[in-house]
């Protein structure tokens, strides 16, 4: 199965560093964007964190992606109305077709002379695809900071994960 995966995907283009798929996007907290607490929507988050995570993803394969999946996803603070958010994304590693996005949320308080506090991460996986719709193989990540490097090795690990919770899924899918 892997070998006609691979035949189907063609041939790998050449690595990229992980640095050429860094993202970093500011959103300002609005009234629409918030419960009535002043809290920010964990959905309104999560949609700033796909959007981070396309671009990252779409700069890393030059062409088009589509969100496969979310996990891991932590909302450790809240984000209040008129907080600045800074989204800060990268591609940790790539498979295939498949790259795992990281992307973080710190939060910028302009009352309080902008003090800012970590509010949200998560791991995204985009699938990069063709004119028709179909996965293509992407780059594979060179990872040469040391935070890079520790993310590259953390991805594979989720991957992992997530491959065998997938299984697993189908699994039950196909008994019930």
């Amino acid at each position: 199965m892997r070998a006609m995966r691979s035949k189907r995907l063609g041939k790998a283009p050449e690595a990229r560093a992980a640095r050429l798929s860094r993202v970093e996007m500011t959103e300002v907290v609005l009234p629409g964007d918030t419960n009535p607490y002043g809290s920010a929507f964990g959905g309104r988050l999560m949609q700033w964190m796909d959007i981070a995570g396309a671009v990252a993803a779409h700069r890393h394969a030059r062409g088009n992606v589509v969100t496969a999946s979310v996990d891991d996803v932590h909302f450790v603070a809240p984000v209040r109305l008129g907080d600045i958010v800074v989204l800060r994304a990268s591609v940790n590693r790539a498979w295939g077709s498949s790259m795992e996005v990281g992307v973080k949320i710190v939060a910028e308080n302009p009352d309080a002379r902008y003090t800012t506090r970590h509010t949200s991460t998560a791991y995204l996986t985009f699938v990069a695809i063709d004119a028709r719709g179909h996965p293509r193989r992407v780059p594979a990540v060179v990872a040469k900071s040391a935070d890079e490097k520790r993310r590259f090795a953390k991805a594979e690990g989720r991957r992992v994960r997530r491959l065998r919770l997938r299984r697993e899924r189908l699994a039950r899918l196909e008994r019930a």
